[in-house]
């Protein structure tokens, strides 16, 4: 945080003649100084510290000070003499230790330490949750090396299957499996004819079981030829 301490009015010039003797270059760091190594001077010594903050107002995204805050910097610098304003600016352990004194200064940096704190914590519990997450991690990398590569094997033997069974159900598959049952049909009714023939069986016999023969072959006959129809 790099404030800048507002620059003190007339009224405390006035108060002592030797003041304007002190070189002026020596009053201010560079974290204090501005583009301009001297004081300006207020047009009207009765001005007030509050109003000359207000001229100036600085943005607080800059790490600068708001009206409020800079007034209350003053009010403490007022009461100081001008031996320690000296000792302010020139002794960099008594403005570092001014510097921190202030309540702003204070808030800040408690803040900074409980979110130093919280972070160490947050560190502290995930290194003990570490071995934890070792643990889960060999625990994947044996399901996926065991159990899923099991079921990925199963997968794709039901994959498999699944295929066949579609293939056996085609519409070339279902007409081969016609032309097969036709030609059977046909064997049967072929061997029934020649036991007629060599009379091991009747005539009645004979002429209801071809007739079921036949019948059934032209029925597949005629589903054979429409199934060839539509697939052209």
């Amino acid at each position: 945080m790099s404030w800048r301490f507002p620059r003190f009015g007339s009224q405390q010039q006035q108060t002592d003649p030797n003041f304007q003797d002190i070189p002026t270059q020596s009053w201010y760091p560079p974290s204090v100084v501005g583009s301009s190594s001297r004081p300006s001077t207020p047009t009207s010594s009765s001005a007030s510290p509050h109003q000359r903050a207000s001229d100036h107002p600085q943005s607080s995204s800059r790490g600068q000070p708001s009206p409020a805050e800079a007034a209350g910097i003053i009010a403490r610098l007022k009461d100081k003499s001008i031996e320690e304003l000296q000792s302010l600016l020139k002794d960099k352990e008594a403005y570092n230790a001014f510097f921190n004194s202030l309540d702003q200064v204070k808030t800040q940096n408690n803040v900074h330490d409980e979110l130093r704190k919280e972070t160490l914590q947050l560190a502290r519990e995930n290194l003990e949750k570490e071995q934890r997450i070792l643990e889960l991690r060999n625990q994947c990398t044996i399901i996926r090396t065991t159990e899923l590569a099991a079921a990925q094997d199963r997968l794709t033997d039901l994959e498999r299957q699944k295929d066949d069974i579609m293939m056996s159900y085609s519409p070339a598959a279902l007409l081969d499996k016609l032309q097969t049952s036709m030609a059977k049909l046909d064997e049967e009714s072929e061997e029934l004819h020649q036991k007629l023939l060599e009379k091991d069986i009747d005539l009645p016999t004979f002429v209801q079981k071809y007739k079921k023969l036949r019948t059934a072959y032209h029925k597949q006959a005629l589903l054979h030829l429409a199934g060839q129809t539509s697939l052209r």
